[in-house]
């Protein structure tokens, strides 16, 4: 397997940098029994989405050292994680050629800086470069590892109380690996709070089990009971 620590080279870092100590807390529902999907929940954000039963939480000791590893500070924040391989791993957020969804989702706070300089276009830069200008300049740096870039969605995103944002999917190569990133980044009508969440692995991968992504995605829901 490949690891690069993509969270390193932009955005993530950049936004962890920029997120307060929220204190927010999760919860995990499930049913009795083996439940069809993990129900996650941060009730303090009304923040929801649900993964597949058969997806495996990663622990927040695990989460909390892959973000320290890549820079953030690992703590403070409410962050989350799920991984559908069979030996789960927070390293896989920070890999290429991860052959099983992993789902990685965090709550934050913006410093006021942040939040006055907040746009539909950093947010789609959030964690990688998506945009033309971000790609261009990253390109220039001559350090940006990451090649073949390819937009498969790009849409804005309208959700009760003021929530926006976008929902980005997108393809990156990187020695020799093409990795599908499917990604919805979101604040409050304020813009002082970012929710984002991303599910990540092989353009073959993504294509198999694009059905469960979708579910994925589509469930985020910021801003409701």
């Amino acid at each position: 397997m490949t690891n690069v620590a993509f969270r390193s080279i932009r955005g993530l870092v950049e936004g962890l940098a920029l997120l307060v100590v929220a204190g927010l807390g999760m919860s995990v529902l499930s049913a009795c029994g083996a439940p069809a999907y993990h129900y996650v929940a941060d009730s303090s954000a009304k923040t929801y989405y649900k993964v597949p039963g058969s997806w495996h939480a990663i622990s927040q000791d695990s989460l909390n050292e892959a973000l320290q590893a890549a820079g953030g500070s690992g703590s403070g924040i409410w962050s989350t994680a799920f991984d559908a391989t069979t030996s789960p791993s927070a390293a896989h957020f920070l890999s290429f050629n991860v052959g099983q969804p992993f789902v990685f989702s965090e709550v934050g706070q913006l410093t006021s800086d942040a939040s006055n300089s907040l746009s539909y276009n950093s947010m789609r830069d959030f964690m990688l470069p998506v945009t033309a200008t971000a790609r261009q300049n990253e390109s220039q740096s001559g350090q940006f590892p990451l090649s073949n870039f390819k937009l498969l969605r790009d849409d804005t995103v309208t959700g009760t109380a003021g929530v926006h944002g976008v929902r980005e999917t997108f393809q990156y190569t990187y020695n020799g690996s093409g990795d599908t990133f499917d990604e919805d980044v979101l604040t409050n009508a304020d813009e002082n709070t970012v929710y984002f969440l991303i599910v990540h692995c092989t353009q073959a991968c993504y294509s198999q089990n694009q059905k469960d992504i979708d579910t994925v995605m589509s469930s985020f829901t910021v801003g409701s009971s």
